[in-house]
């Protein structure tokens, strides 16, 4: 595998965290919200991963450059859940009048500060996949001068 496949494949799992960060924080952020412009309590947001064969061009498919098994991730949907928690609170304004329970988001804050840290660690770990790619070459440079 060359470099640019190397920073091509972190790149892609940058990219994927990032969005799985971003809904894990809307998580967090609309645990409380039982009313959205939607209408209803927020609903949860997962984001789907998928991959792909790393290749970029034409040539490089039919030449077979590139190892079978190396794959880009990205993120092919964000999924929303259509669960919610019911919670007996009959001064909440979006109450049922009758049963004075509402409907509150399904989320954990726990579970998605524990989903925030993977996501976290996967970027940087991806950050230092291609902070070495990039040292190694610049020591293929060095090498290529003659130092």
């Amino acid at each position: 595998m060359d470099l640019l496949s190397s920073l091509r494949i972190s790149s892609s799992g940058l990219a994927a965290q990032r969005k799985r960060m971003e809904a894990h924080s809307s998580n967090i952020a609309n645990a409380q919200t039982t009313r959205t412009a939607e209408g209803g309590p927020y609903r949860r947001k997962e984001v789907v991963f998928g991959s792909e064969p790393a290749r970029d061009t034409f040539s490089e498919i039919l030449e077979g450059e590139l190892a079978e098994n190396a794959q880009t991730v990205h993120a092919t949907e964000v999924v929303h859940t259509d669960k919610t928690q019911p919670k007996y609170d009959p001064t909440h304004p979006d109450a049922d009048p009758v049963s004075g329970i509402v409907q509150l988001p399904d989320v954990n804050p726990m579970v998605e500060m524990a989903n925030m840290i993977e996501a976290q660690r996967a970027y940087e770990s991806n950050v230092t996949a291609i902070n070495t790619t990039k040292q190694m070459a610049m020591k293929t440079l060095e090498i290529g001068r003659g130092n």
